[in-house]
């Protein structure tokens, strides 16, 4: 399993998780968990996905990145211990 966190922040749109999924689910990305909030019209997502059938990680995440100016927000993707070691206390 190789474990991703995706985050997703800005003003809130309609079509930003049908989006995201949809772009998840047509490469084979397995969402293990998600949270998602909205407060004063920002739009704020974080995932925890399995991209373990994802070949070019790297990709993956520009293509997300992409994905993100087409609909407004800022998607950023990364492995789960970079994630880890960049939050730890």
């Amino acid at each position: 399993m190789k474990k991703f966190i995706i985050t997703v922040v800005g003003h809130d749109a309609v079509g930003i998780i049908a989006r995201v999924c949809t772009y998840l689910a047509e490469n084979s990305v397995n969402i293990l968990d998600i949270s998602q909030t909205i407060v004063d019209g920002y739009f704020n997502m974080m995932m925890i996905v399995d991209a373990g059938n994802v070949e070019d990680v790297t990709k993956m995440s520009d293509e997300l990145s992409g994905l993100g100016e087409e609909i407004g927000v800022i998607i950023r993707c990364q492995h789960e211990d970079i994630f880890n070691m960049m939050h730890r206390v």
